[in-house]
């Protein structure tokens, strides 16, 4: 590392620059010492090489960072099950569903069995087949009522998991669910075998595990069982967790890494002057919600809720906090399901009838506090210009800044007044992680049992109109007393190194390709060993 370390200060000045220029990074940390040529590195072109070290600045992770696949948490959490583990299908770079371990995935007309064929040969990192059993094993392991997993919340309809052949296994479920295959397409619900052991984390993902050290770093090595020809193209992978912005492009800029996640969108045109460094910018359905627990006051008043949201310019939100890099949200999510509602009016700021709601709830002067943390790029931005934003209102925010490991310790979820961040996600998936009663990333304490009650006869309705119906409604009702505000969706900006090649832009909202380091591979032999 140190040999293609050469002391240098001009990205470091550019991008002091820059950061002072920001009004979203005012008041950051000071960088760290910069080093680097701006000596532009070949584009690689032809077909994939392999071999070499990728090094991955990430953001977020922590002391309760895991190697869990069925409990991912942060961003370095979801990066690490992404390349360890492998669910059935899983959406791809368009969004669309894709089979890995499974071959295929068909529903009975009914919609109430679901079964898969497993792919022919497909093994395990320690060269063992994957067979139905494993299948069996791991849905019961994220299904234990004693222990549930992240996924199990959305599959309260799965009755039992059986195998049923060779590379077969039925998924029974006790009412039907013509979207099924959309819960089982999440990153959270890896196949492992029956014996699996966190401590031997052993998956079908394109690398093996090799070192970890929760809060720090985790490595990686080419498994040389991986299903797809030729892949992955890296001899190694090394993830590194930064919690600072700052340290973590100033780590790209002198090449301690090659590649970063989560750009400050206010340094990108910097990056992009830089002919050593590319952007990748997608666009996706990653939101970053306010979070009102609407179980509290003065959030369960829904007045207070309806005020907060009209206090909001969303517009301004984008500009100030996305650099324009984003789209306006209306307190929805999930914006490429088909059923997404787009016949609901676009809130917009109203001063005018926030004052008013709040006066009728008889909280004129609103004091509240906002707990934030860097938990995702533009997070803590986003509650600076709120806060502004509300005191046209005369709505006193008075914010309070943790850190990541804090935020998602054990307050998490309990927090009045706080913030989140989600991937793209269709709305059936998204409502079962975090807007059902029951769902394990409730934060806002939302428990409205009209809305319950159309996703769950939504879940089961096969007719694809029928459906769209119920959860319209069901959206209405969360876009009229919800506790969410949805003010954007957030373009996805990465960086790497000009000599690495195989990221593309992903809708997926996962940061660097959703974090698909099988696909990526090395021009020059820049990428050594970490």
């Amino acid at each position: 590392m140190e040999a293609r370390c050469k002391p240098t200060d001009v990205s470091r000045r550019r991008f002091l620059t820059a950061a002072l220029a920001g009004a979203t990074l005012a008041g950051t940390a000071p960088l760290l010492a910069a080093c680097g040529s701006t000596v532009a590195a070949a584009v690689p072109s032809g077909p994939p090489k392999r071999g070499g070290t990728l090094r991955v600045g990430v953001t977020g992770g922590g002391a309760s960072d895991t190697l869990d696949p069925h409990i991912p948490a942060t961003n370095p959490d979801i990066a690490r099950v992404l390349n360890l583990y492998e669910p059935l299908l899983l959406r791809d770079h368009d969004y669309r569903l894709q089979m890995l371990v499974a071959e295929s995935l068909k529903s009975s007309p009914d919609a109430r069995t679901w079964t898969a064929v497993l792919r022919s040969g497909i093994r395990f990192h320690d060269g063992r087949p994957v067979t139905p059993a494993d299948v069996v094993a791991t849905f019961r392991r994220i299904t234990d009522p004693k222990d549930p997993k992240s996924g199990a919340a959305g599959l309260t309809m799965l009755g039992e998991v059986v195998a049923t052949g060779d590379r077969t296994v039925e998924f029974r479920l006790t009412s039907p669910n013509s979207g099924f295959d959309d819960l089982l397409g999440q990153y959270s619900l890896g196949i492992v075998p029956a014996d699996f052991d966190v401590k031997r984390p052993i998956g079908t993902g394109p690398f093996k595990a090799d070192t970890f050290t929760a809060g720090l770093q985790s490595t990686f090595v080419r498994n040389e069982h991986y299903w797809r020809p030729g892949e992955p193209y890296l001899d190694r992978l090394s993830l590194i967790n930064f919690s600072d912005d700052d340290a973590r492009i100033n780590a790209l800029l002198s090449s301690q890494v090659d590649a970063i996640d989560q750009v400050p969108v206010a340094l990108v045109d910097v990056l992009r002057s830089d002919p050593r460094v590319q952007v990748l910018r997608s666009e996706t359905g990653t939101w970053l919600p306010f979070t009102m627990r609407v179980d509290r006051p003065p959030f369960n008043d829904v007045r207070v809720r309806q005020a907060l949201r009209l206090v909001v310019d969303r517009e301004q939100m984008i500009n100030q906090v996305l650099s324009g890099q984003g789209r306006v949200g209306n307190d929805l999510y999930a914006p490429f399901d088909p059923a997404y509602n787009r016949q609901l009016p676009q809130r917009k700021q109203n001063i005018a009838e926030a004052k008013r709601l709040l006066a009728e709830a008889g909280k004129p002067n609103l004091d509240i506090e906002l707990v934030t943390a860097p938990i995702q790029a533009g997070a803590v931005e986003a509650a600076q210009v709120f806060q502004q934003q509300a005191k046209a209102a005369g709505v006193n925010v008075r914010i309070r800044k943790i850190d990541t490991t804090t935020f998602y310790g054990e307050n998490y979820l309990s927090w009045d007044f706080a913030q989140d961040f989600w991937y793209t996600r269709n709305y059936l998936p998204q409502v079962a992680s975090g807007s059902l009663p029951k769902a394990p990333y409730n934060e806002t304490h939302w428990n409205d049992p009209e809305f319950t009650d159309l996703v769950t006869r939504a879940s089961a309705t096969v007719d694809p109109k029928a459906r769209t119906g119920l959860l319209q409604k069901a959206q209405q009702i969360e876009y009229e007393r919800g506790g969410l505000i949805v003010w954007g969706f957030v373009d996805q900006v990465d960086a790497y190194q000009s000599y690495v090649a195989g990221f593309v832009p992903d809708r997926t909202g996962i940061s660097l390709s959703g974090y698909q380091f099988r696909q990526v591979w090395l021009g020059t032999a820049e990428g050594g060993a970490a």
